[in-house]
């Protein structure tokens, strides 16, 4: 299977997981200061999903570019689960559509200093890269709020697989 595709079908699994585990948590508990880049879990995961939406967008050549930051941060975590599996699946997608013509092409960042130019296959590890070092974070403000940080890393091999990361790999996404 293609690394690519495959580490887009883990991104879902382990937002999915760590939003679900972080819906645990009553309002005021996701929205309260905890230790990180970010002052809270809901900042954090917002974060992630914007980062994702912006470099989605460079990938699909949507032109949006920075404008996807214009938005009221998302304070509900289900509303937020929602919005993050939809931005997922444009991204698993994406990845199903991949050759390695296409990875080798440039797509347009909009940066504050201007236009950058950049290969698909970089974005790419660029955004999985960004979504594992921002869940951990958020992985240790959960358990700063109390509940059990679910585990994040049983997708990729066969041994100690979940059974929800064996149904994606099955189903491819």
């Amino acid at each position: 299977m293609d690394p690519y595709l495959r580490m887009a079908l883990n991104n879902a699994w382990a937002n999915e997981t760590l939003i679900n585990a972080a819906g645990a948590l009553n309002p005021v508990a996701f929205l309260a200061p905890r230790p990180g880049f970010y002052p809270s879990l809901a900042a954090t995961l917002n974060h992630i999903y914007e980062v994702d939406l912006y470099y989605i967008d460079a990938l699909e050549a949507g032109g949006l570019g920075r404008s996807v930051y214009d938005r009221e941060m998302t304070t509900d975590a289900g509303t937020l689960a929602t919005l993050q599996a939809e931005a997922d699946a444009r991204l698993i997608a994406l990845c199903k559509t991949l050759t390695l013509p296409k990875l080798a092409e440039m797509r347009v960042t909009a940066r504050p200093e201007g236009v950058v130019e950049e290969r698909v296959d970089a974005l790419l590890l660029h955004l999985f890269q960004h979504q594992v070092h921002h869940r951990g974070q958020a992985h240790v403000q959960l358990q700063d709020a109390g509940v059990a940080p679910p585990q994040l890393d049983d997708f990729h091999l066969d041994h100690g697989r979940v059974p929800r990361a064996t149904a994606i790999l099955d189903g491819l996404g």
